[in-house]
């Protein structure tokens, strides 16, 4: 599809401030459920929530979108569920722009058990069979998909690209992606050119059987397809996947934006972002997958992304850490116990208007699930905040000023 076409339909992007550098910008990205202004931070709804926070507060806090889980999805409730129910955003009561990831992360969190990890240290280790301690392999790849053993009650499935692109279409969102392998730094450099190849040929699978379902399912709102660009910490594949995947046409139809997916060294995360944008057009959006520490957005926004997702804001606020523009800590420490302050001086969150940093730690002390809907909603608050302040200081030309400022104040007490 043509980016004439696409915005037709309801999708498109509007580059428009840039950094000096040609990469960082701000922009706009249309969907069919409305317009995110870029940078952004998308908030993380795995199984169609936020865990612990209601849609309408999730809105509250200014997040412009949420971001949900194909493989969770498709093993409960099922995605002939949510499209019954007319779609992710209809399931959830959420009126926003959606988005889906494929289920190719999951190749890599049940293949060898490291989670949410994708800011790795490359040393160490070096194999192409590495599992996590005490994991077992539940995901074995080939060429053709994935088959999977499922965590919820050990049945079996298989995931192709063609099977990714029918539960992302019947799940709805506006912005899906396909189908890829997520591998480690710890593969070896042969592993991931033989899974860049694989990773590839999967987007022209799922390019064309995405083309299939867009006509088959006309009367549906146009769901944009991202391409994923793989190739670890190695500049050329990288580059050469980047390259690829910009100039992929499977009739007639091209990719509507990017992901750039992977683990990451965070040593290099901008540096590798920036291998990545300057291989892509200048007039699609470009997503980087699984990324949320304040450092991280700085560098790799320098470098050309536009959005981001990440479960760790809500995931950390479930274990009583805050985040603040003097740094982390944990609410549920003794000196919080009798400390009558917000969670953070300034903030404007619904959180820190209504509640102190005592009564926080004693709901976390009390076991109170509670605790983890007030602590989730500053995190994310402060999360979309910070990215939604980038964004402001590119506009206003002062965005090497912003970063110096803040990382300055959020990293003083680690130095």
């Amino acid at each position: 599809m043509t980016a004439e076409s696409a915005a037709d339909c309801g999708f498109s992007f509007t580059p428009g401030t840039f950094l000096p550098n040609g990469l960082g910008r701000t922009g706009v990205i249309h969907t069919p459920h409305g317009d995110i202004r870029t940078p952004a931070f998308i908030a993380v709804g795995t199984k169609a929530t936020v865990k612990a926070v209601l849609p309408e507060s999730v809105a509250g806090l200014g997040a412009q979108a949420v971001l949900a889980n194909a493989y969770h999805l498709f093993l409960q409730p099922g995605s002939d569920i949510v499209d019954a129910a007319g779609g992710l955003g209809a399931f959830m009561n959420w009126p926003g722009p959606t988005f889906t990831d494929s289920g190719g992360f999951q190749v890599m969190s049940l293949g060898v058990g490291f989670k949410k990890v994708l800011a790795m240290d490359a040393t160490g280790l070096v194999d192409d069979d590495v599992i996590a301690d005490g994991k077992n392999r539940l995901a074995h790849v080939d060429d053709d998909g994935v088959t999977f053993t499922s965590h919820l009650n050990g049945d079996r499935h298989r995931f192709t690209p063609e099977v990714s692109m029918r539960i992302q279409h019947e799940l709805g969102a506006d912005i899906m992606f396909a189908f890829d392998e997520c591998t480690t730094l710890m593969n070896t450099r042969g592993y991931q050119e033989r899974s860049l190849e694989r990773t590839q040929a999967w987007a022209v699978r799922c390019l064309a059987e995405h083309d299939r379902l867009t006509g088959e399912r006309a009367g549906k709102p146009y769901q944009a397809l991202f391409a994923v660009v793989q190739g670890a910490q190695y500049e050329d594949l990288r580059q050469q996947a980047a390259r690829e995947l910009a100039g992929l046409e499977v009739d007639g139809r091209r990719f509507d934006g990017f992901g750039i997916g992977g683990a990451l060294e965070k040593e290099k995360l901008g540096t590798i972002v920036g291998w990545v944008c300057s291989e892509l057009p200048a007039d699609k959006p470009r997503h980087l997958l699984g990324i949320s520490e304040p450092d991280d957005f700085f560098a790799a926004i320098e470098a050309g992304a536009d959005t981001f997702d990440c479960v760790m804001p809500s995931r950390v606020a479930r274990n009583a850490a805050i985040y603040t523009g003097e740094g982390r800590y944990n609410v549920n420490t003794a000196a919080n116990r009798r400390d009558f302050r917000p969670l953070e001086d300034g903030c404007d969150c619904y959180t820190c208007a209504h509640y102190t940093r005592a009564y926080l730690h004693h709901l976390f002390k009390a076991k109170e699930m509670l605790a983890a809907t007030l602590a989730t909603i500053h995190n994310e608050r402060f999360t979309v905040r910070l990215v939604d302040d980038i964004r402001a200081s590119i506009e206003a030309g002062r965005f090497a000023a912003f970063k110096a400022e803040f990382l300055g104040r959020f990293y003083s007490g680690r130095r």
